[in-house]
Parts: structure tokens; C-alpha cells; sequence
């Protein structure tokens, strides 16, 4: 019965993956670590591969569609993905199952969820007033930040958040990228978040495998049930009204973060 509950839980948050696009780590980790009882490094570690599996797909689908910045995709990881290793390594060596390792990821957890909240209701609230569509001549020129160092830092501080919480990629990731590259399209600006996201959890998530924080039969439930109602909610998105959904998230994820703050 067990088992079901979590094929269960992996439909539900695929579900409302596909309906809003906001990350499923920002749902699926709290819901591991206060619905079923899971530790919070191992919560964190299997999620973040539960979340590169799920958004592959994705990627996939919107590269074919040729709608993906790789420029900014490469400019972006250029900073999270060696965030990522020092974040793995400090982790390797303090041991994340230690009760102060265990502390500190649940308190930047609970900031992150916070984040991820007021991100999603700024998307609700502004979302539909950015740009869908943009000329191609100026393409070019929207894809190139301010300074070259600008996404490489903020690439770093999602790094090592989304390493530290499972939490970052999403809603949090999209904002960032839209202070960056203010005349980019926002179908451009979430398919760049969405290839961002896949190497970024891919390589946390094999980091965390690598000191034993996945819990392998738990992922493989949570893939069952959330790549149909990724699928599910996907078609269902444009009968659902966004921006009901999107608020009434952003007050849950609030309400997750205080909780993990306040453990």
C-alpha cells in the first residue's frame, strides 16, 4: 500500500508539473520529508534525479522544436555545474547525513520554498506580460547578458542551492533569467531553464548517489506515477486557469518553507 502512495504522490506532482511548469522539487521534497517521513539528504538526492529524468523529456521535445538558447544555456551552467561539484564535495566531507548538514538543508530548503513561492506568484501576477515572440534578427542580441559574468554568478548560487535542496531550477531559475535577458521571449526564456535544469540535476543527483543520499527503489515509484501525469497535465493546461493555480501553489510552497525553517 505503501508503494502505491508513492506512484500516487510521483502522479500528482507530475500532474501539476505539466499543468504550471513550476519545478517538481519545489513539491516532491517537502512532500517526501513531511508526508512520508523520508530524511531530508535523502529526500534532497533522489529527487534531484527524480527531477532530471522527468525534465529530460522536455528538453528533448522543445530542442526539436528549436525553440532552446543553447548560448545561455552553456552560459548559465558555465557557473552551476562546478557550483555544483564544490557544493558535492563539501558535502562528501562533513557527511550529509549529519545532523548539522541535516540542519543547514532543511533551513535553506525552507528559504528556497519561500523564494520558489513568491517567484511563482510573480509569474501568476506578470507572467502573461512578457514578450511571446521575437524577430529573428534581434534574436541574437537578446541572448547576450548585460556582462559575461552575470549568468555565470547567478548560475552558481542556483548550483549550489538546487545541490543543497533539490529546489532552484524551476520557478526561481525562470525569474533569473528573465532579469538577464529581459528581451528574450518567456517560451525562450522556460526552454532554457528547462535545458539548464537537466545537466544540473543530473550531475547533483549522480553527486548525491555517489555518497549514498538516493534511495533508488523510491525513484523508480515516483518516475512511475509522474511521467503520466506529466503527460496528463500537459494536455490539460490550456482548460486549467493558470493563474488560479499558480497562487494557490505559491501560498502552499509558503507555508512548506516556514514549516522547514521552523523544524
Amino acid at each position: 500500500m505503501h508503494e502505491f502512495a508513492f506512484v500516487f504522490a510521483g502522479f500528482a506532482v507530475g500532474l501539476v508539473v505539466g499543468l504550471t511548469g513550476v519545478g517538481g522539487g519545489s513539491l516532491m521534497t517537502p512532500l517526501l520529508i513531511f508526508f512520508f517521513g523520508i530524511k531530508p539528504h535523502l529526500a534532497i538526492g533522489t529527487d534531484l534525479l527524480f527531477a532530471a529524468v522527468t525534465k529530460m523529456g522536455g528538453t528533448i521535445s522543445l530542442a526539436r522544436a528549436r525553440v532552446v538558447d543553447w548560448r545561455i544555456v552553456g552560459q548559465v551552467a558555465a557557473g552551476s555545474i562546478p557550483a555544483t561539484l564544490l557544493t558535492l564535495y563539501v558535502l562528501q566531507r562533513v557527511g550529509p547525513a549529519n545532523p548539522a548538514t541535516q540542519a543547514v538543508m532543511t533551513t535553506t530548503l525552507g528559504l528556497a520554498l519561500l523564494l520558489t513561492a513568491i517567484a511563482t506568484l510573480y509569474k501568476a501576477l506578470r507572467g502573461k506580460a512578457a514578450p511571446t515572440q521575437i524577430a529573428p534578427e534581434l534574436l541574437d542580441q537578446a541572448t547576450k547578458a548585460r556582462h559575461w559574468a552575470l549568468p555565470v554568478a547567478f548560475g552558481a548560487v542556483i548550483g549550489t542551492l538546487v545541490t543543497l535542496t533539490s529546489v532552484g531550477a524551476g520557478a526561481i531559475g525562470v525569474i533569473v533569467l528573465m532579469l538577464l535577458y529581459p528581451a528574450l521571449p518567456l517560451p525562450r526564456i522556460i526552454a532554457a531553464d528547462i535545458a539548464h535544469a537537466v545537466p544540473l540535476t543530473l550531475v547533483a543527483g549522480l553527486g548525491h548517489a555517489s555518497i549514498g543520499s538516493v534511495d533508488w527503489p523510491l525513484l523508480l515509484k515516483l518516475l512511475a506515477g509522474s511521467l503520466p501525469g506529466i503527460w496528463l497535465g500537459a494536455h490539460l493546461m490550456h482548460k486549467t486557469p493558470d493563474r488560479v493555480i499558480r497562487s494557490l501553489l505559491s501560498f502552499l510552497l509558503a507555508y512548506a518553507g516556514v514549516k522547514l525553517i521552523a523544524i
